[in-house]
């Protein structure tokens, strides 16, 4: 059953811009299967699915090997934009605040860039922990990031 469903999952995010759990739930429950908030939740994480924006100035859902045509760096300095509120360093550190609810996908992006200085991320609803390596990079990453909020 939770193979089919994620299958159908594969086919409404192909064909038509699916924006929240709620719709797709209910895309979900129109087809026929019985599905929670929370099963959704746990299909989208299982699935790896992500957020793209759209040419609305929203995001919908979408398979991460299939938005090949969706620029990295264009969504990151996008994502940088809209959300940070604030950058702080000390050490090897890197804390950057967003708006409630964008720590994730914000350092998702980041694990995703590849930036050799950065060796790993950790994020919460609004914060994120970057770690850099080595010490003498901070400032380099940092006018990296700045340079792609500007």
């Amino acid at each position: 059953m939770k193979a089919r469903r994620q299958m159908k999952i594969q086919e409404l995010i192909a064909k038509e811009a699916i924006h929240t759990q709620e719709e797709l739930a209910e895309k979900l429950r129109q087809a026929g299967f019985e599905v929670t908030q929370a099963t959704v939740s746990r299909d989208i994480k299982e699935m790896g699915l992500i957020k793209i924006p759209t040419p609305d100035d929203e995001y919908s859902y979408a398979i991460p090997n299939r938005t090949q045509s969706v620029n990295l760096v264009d969504r990151l300095k996008r994502r940088l934009r809209e959300t940070v509120v604030s950058i702080d360093d000390s050490e090897n550190l890197l804390v950057i605040k967003t708006i409630p609810g964008n720590a994730q996908a914000l350092a998702g992006l980041i694990d995703h860039s590849n930036w050799d200085d950065v060796i790993g991320t950790v994020a919460g609803d609004d914060t994120i922990l970057l770690i850099i390596k080595p010490k003498k990079a901070v400032p380099v990453v940092l006018e990296r990031i700045n340079s792609l909020m500007q």
